[in-house]
């Protein structure tokens, strides 16, 4: 199937939501996804309580989070794909506010400024809200016009994604810039972008490459860079973190040391170990089987959600159901590359298992949104 055919098929057959539908349809859930989301957040916990030094208060913290996680992901999916797209305007504007407002007043912590606390409520990360706003905003904006999209409508879309990656940028937050801007492109190659606009933009990057460097990058993420090129030259420094994360995934063998065994992460050799770098603390106890099986469930929802945007009645649910799909998978490569250094250490932590609070609900709001798309009514075209 080619991209452009990606947003032009439609249903076959209309749906029927009354008493006789089956009850997934009635109550508005893939029980597929469900089944699949369940797997990976109890596999989740298990691993943080191990990840955590026994911290049954962060497993606690963390089962909090994803019942309001799932909460939100059961509310989002009640509401129409056309509910979803009329108030998506809003809810981005809304959300660049918050990124605004997040430069003015917002909370520091290590040295970035990226929370917001409003009386009454927990902080929050408005960047996390993004990463759902922004694929939202580029699929409703492309399925308003005609695909695949000409040149005016790609630069109308890269200034729908230049604004709150500019604004997270600011923060600093390099990580959740890329992939904020990757959800938006994901769409936009999603409803059939031509190959010389591609072609253009990665020149353009090339080209912007030197510039970026001098002038762009702050010094701890130009440090980031040289030591994915080579850990070695700073072992006790910035190039620790790599080190002791494929030292452990190494230790773990086939089989691992068994669960609670670990010693990477148990003796603090492994920094992060229950956030950013989890994934290294699961491969030391769990080993290879272990990565396998957490590979296997991702790929499953992975392919669950493909097969909900393939099968979503008009433009914007194909494009909203497979950009978000795609994005959780971009989540996925770039957590894992930068653990096992293939990547830069960009702070992206590894969905459903990592310890996370915003990061957790605005994903499995994600869900939401697609399990909607999967279970809207679809009608019989004439």
């Amino acid at each position: 199937m080619k991209r452009g055919d990606f947003v032009r098929q439609m249903p076959e057959s209309a749906r029927d939501f009354g008493p006789g539908a089956p009850i997934g349809e009635r109550l508005r859930i893939d029980f597929w996804l469900l089944l699949i989301l369940l797997a990976l957040s109890g596999y989740g916990l298990v691993v943080l309580y191990s990840a955590s030094g026994r911290d049954i208060e962060a497993v606690k913290r963390q089962g909090l989070f994803m019942l309001l996680g799932f909460g939100a992901m059961f509310a989002v999916a009640q509401m129409g794909v056309n509910q979803l797209r009329r108030w998506t305007p809003l809810a981005y504007l809304g959300g660049c506010l918050l990124l605004l407002a997040v430069d003015l007043v917002g909370i520091g912590a290590k040295g970035a400024q990226r929370w917001l606390e409003i009386p009454g409520l927990p902080r929050f990360q408005p960047s996390e809200v993004m990463k759902l706003m922004v694929p939202l905003a580029v699929s409703s904006f492309l399925a308003a016009s005609v695909l695949p999209p000409r040149f005016l409508h790609v630069v109308i879309t890269l200034a729908i994604i230049g604004l709150p990656m500019a604004l997270v940028l600011v923060q600093p937050d390099l990580g959740t810039a890329v992939l904020i801007t990757a959800a938006g492109l994901i769409v936009l190659f999603l409803a059939g972008l031509r190959w010389i606009y591609i072609a253009v933009v990665v020149v353009g990057l090339a080209m912007a490459a030197p510039v970026m460097w001098n002038y762009v990058l702050y010094d701890y993420q130009k440090q980031r860079v040289l030591t994915l090129i080579d850990p070695e030259s700073d072992k006790l420094g910035t190039g620790w973190n790599i080190i002791q994360s494929k030292t452990a995934i190494g230790s773990g063998g086939v089989e691992g040391k068994g669960w609670l065994h670990g010693t990477q992460s148990h003796l603090d050799f492994l920094p992060e170990g229950h956030t950013d770098f989890i994934i290294a603390a699961l491969a030391e106890e769990f080993g290879f089987q272990g990565v396998v099986a957490l590979l296997a469930l991702y790929i499953a929802l992975v392919g669950r959600g493909m097969w909900i945007a393939l099968r979503a009645q008009d433009s914007f649910s194909r494009l909203a159901a497979g950009g978000l799909t795609l994005t959780f998978f971009v989540y996925i490569v770039v957590n894992m590359g930068m653990v096992s250094g293939l990547l830069p250490v960009v702070g992206v932590p590894l969905p459903l298992i990592s310890q996370g609070g915003t990061a957790l609900i605005s994903l499995l709001g994600g869900f939401g949104i697609i399990m909607a798309v999967g279970t809207e009514r679809r009608r019989m075209l004439g």
